[in-house]
């Protein structure tokens, strides 16, 4: 009888540490003493330092000569850029993009054009291409507020594959069954965690300005600022998102004392504030406008195109790429350097630049 204890035990204790992440951990304290504002990292999911392509060839000085528009047909977002830096923009495009080796019918240049006529628009991709190149100088020059100065490149999402890893579109609303809607959510989704937290949470936060900020101080909220309390499951939801996106824990931004205090919080939850909103921009005047040069299989499943979120650039850790800047060997892509001709650069939100970690809270609230 006595064996027959220990045995149930031993796999009752077994059972229980299923349910932990078991190997060695790396703890860093980011808060003040006693606050718990620690990152917990597993060992064995810490990424290996991410591959950065070289530039093709070393780029010579601007020497003021011939622009590219001058030199090539239907040039209508890069311009500005010497004939040199041009091409040796496309020819890191390729790399980054889609390589010759890609699993792409059209691999180099030819995913974009038509080796017969370059300048010919016949190729949906290549209307594609000029916006993101749009955007990602737009991001660069515009929203310094959350990539700083080492900003973003094509590869910083594509990372050599046609469409990036990682994407959204609008799920497919729920059938009405003889148990009613689940309303996206009471299923385990990779996207939340596993947990059955509803997993449309890109849409209202990353295409809408839902207002994601659910604390209150009364108990019944009665005040008509922030969200209501039913959207508190939203809210968690992204927050797990941002969480896995990262490759960190809540207290990277949040001082777990009171998570809706900026005064407490960390300097990255200013970062991730702008974050959302350059995101939000980028799908909506960049991404949502070209919907009809997509072909059917570049769509969702309610006809929107694949869209970013924060995971198509970290991609797991914290800073994408670890943090290493590819603008000092690419500044063609760090803003227009002149007015050009057809490239309708949008314009973001004025927002004030924040002072303290109270900056925010003065402007708006997430």
């Amino acid at each position: 009888m006595k064996n027959k204890t220990f045995a149930l035990a031993a796999i009752g204790f077994a059972l229980f540490l299923s349910g932990c992440e078991l190997g060695p951990k790396v703890t860093e304290q980011t808060g003040p003493r006693g606050s718990g504002m620690n990152q917990v990292v597993d060992k064995d999911l810490i990424k290996p330092a991410a591959y950065i392509p070289p530039p093709p060839y070393p780029l010579e000085p601007d020497n003021g000569g011939p622009r590219a528009s001058e030199t090539y047909q239907n040039v209508k977002v890069l311009g500005d850029l010497s004939t040199d830096e041009f091409n040796r923009l496309m020819l890191s495009l390729n790399d980054w993009v889609v390589p010759k080796n890609a699993s792409e019918e059209r691999a180099g240049c030819n995913y974009c054009h038509n080796p017969e006529n370059m300048a010919s628009d016949e190729i949906y991709t290549k209307g594609v291409a000029r916006q993101m190149l749009v955007m990602t100088r737009n991001i660069n020059a515009n929203w310094k507020s959350h990539v700083q100065n080492t900003g973003v490149t094509c590869y910083t999402c594509h990372r050599g594959n046609a469409i990036p890893a990682y994407y959204w579109s609008n799920p497919k609303p729920d059938s009405l069954t003889i148990r009613g809607k689940k309303h996206n959510q009471n299923t385990p989704d990779k996207t939340v965690g596993y947990a059955s937290l509803p997993s449309n949470i890109y849409e209202p936060y990353f295409a809408r300005a839902v207002d994601i900020r659910v604390g209150s101080t009364d108990a019944y909220r009665v005040t008509p600022t922030g969200a209501p309390m039913r959207n508190a499951e939203h809210t968690y939801g992204l927050m797990m998102r941002f969480s896995g996106a990262l490759g960190v824990n809540c207290t990277y931004c949040h001082n777990s004392n009171n998570f809706g205090d900026w005064k407490s919080s960390r300097p990255q939850r200013v970062t991730a504030w702008y974050g959302i909103r350059m995101v939000r921009q980028a799908n909506n005047e960049h991404i949502t406008p070209i919907t009809s040069l997509f072909p059917t299989n570049r769509l969702g499943s309610q006809g929107d195109p694949f869209k970013i979120n924060c995971m198509t650039c970290h991609q797991g850790v914290n800073k994408p790429l670890g943090g290493i800047s590819m603008l000092k060997d690419h500044p063609a892509l760090a803003g227009v350097r002149g007015p050009v001709a057809g490239a309708p650069v949008p314009v973001p939100p004025v927002i004030k630049p924040v002072a303290s970690l109270v900056g925010p809270a003065k402007v708006a609230r997430p």
